[in-house]
């Protein structure tokens, strides 16, 4: 009459693989989605109740259809269910864990109530649930010494360590996204990729004022030692992310590019640093010396 896999196997392979899609469909960074959202581990546990629910009813379909075979086509499936070549030890874990009789055996647990045919059978409580009580009174007992007696930790405590580790996060965050990058951030970009491409900002943007060997037309000359708002990176970062003087400079640019472009670019106008432009324009502003090279 059943040919099922045992339950010991559909529940686990079902839930670990609704986990497994969870796991991978939900976007949670390095952290485990059941860890990074707390709303996973109600899901899957919503899913658990409802497997072991399903389980449950069938076990109950599968009794009743029991009942109603003639007692020649009850031995024919008793005899068939023995030869499906069960493993034992799981079948005597799971009896030591349910106490549960088999359909064979339920006569003698049948009690004097009959509602419309329908019998009651009086069963125990399953001994994992009763462990499963005994374990949540010891839990509570250990919480209650814990939290309220000795008050060895509590959750303002627990939110003060969650909030110092989420400073720390957010800062390596900041120091390692590039779209987070601003003017006290920024760094010298050296890595070809970076300059490639900060040498096409600086050709689809700058080369009209600035021309493309860095000589200067409109703006400055980018080549020579003199600068008018300062020089090294931070300085020309500033500079082309809010513009230059008032009325007569370079408009801002940070409506325009990102922060991790202006930071390409900028990198890559300081290599031209010494070269020498076809038509170099006079040298505007003041010698610049870089504070952290004396």
């Amino acid at each position: 009459m059943s040919t099922r896999t045992p339950w010991w196997i559909r529940i686990p392979v079902l839930f670990f693989l609704i986990f497994g899609l969870m796991e991978y469909f939900i976007d949670s960074g390095e952290k485990p989605a059941i860890i990074e959202y707390p709303i996973t581990q109600f899901f899957l546990l919503l899913v658990l109740m409802i497997l072991i629910a399903i389980e449950l009813i069938l076990k109950s379909i599968e009794n009743v259809m029991f009942q109603t075979l003639s007692p020649e086509a009850k031995e024919r499936y008793l005899e068939s269910k023995s030869k499906k070549g069960e493993w034992k030890w799981a079948k005597d874990w799971s009896k030591r864990l349910t106490k549960s009789r088999e359909i064979e055996k339920e006569s003698e647990i049948i009690m004097d109530h009959n509602y419309d045919g329908i019998r009651e059978l009086d069963n125990v409580l399953p001994p994992w649930w009763v462990y499963l009580f005994y374990a949540t009174i010891v839990f509570g007992v250990i919480y209650l010494v814990r939290f309220h007696i000795i008050e060895e930790y509590d959750q303002k405590l627990e939110y003060e360590h969650e909030v110092a580790a989420a400073k720390i996060e957010i800062e390596e965050y900041k120091r390692t996204a590039k779209d987070l990058v601003d003017v006290n951030t920024v760094e010298l970009l050296t890595d070809a990729a970076d300059l490639s491409s900060g040498e096409k900002i600086f050709t689809a943007n700058c080369v009209a004022c600035h021309m493309a060997d860095g000589g200067g037309g409109i703006g400055p000359n980018l080549t020579d030692e003199y600068w008018i708002l300062g020089g090294g990176i931070k300085n020309v970062f500033s500079t082309i992310s809010e513009g230059g003087r008032d009325g007569k400079g370079m408009v801002a640019w940070k409506q325009t590019l990102k922060p991790a472009e202006i930071a390409q670019v900028a990198s890559y106008l300081l290599t031209m640093q010494g070269t020498t432009p076809a038509n170099p324009k006079e040298a505007e502003g003041e010698i610049w010396v870089d504070p952290d090279s004396q």
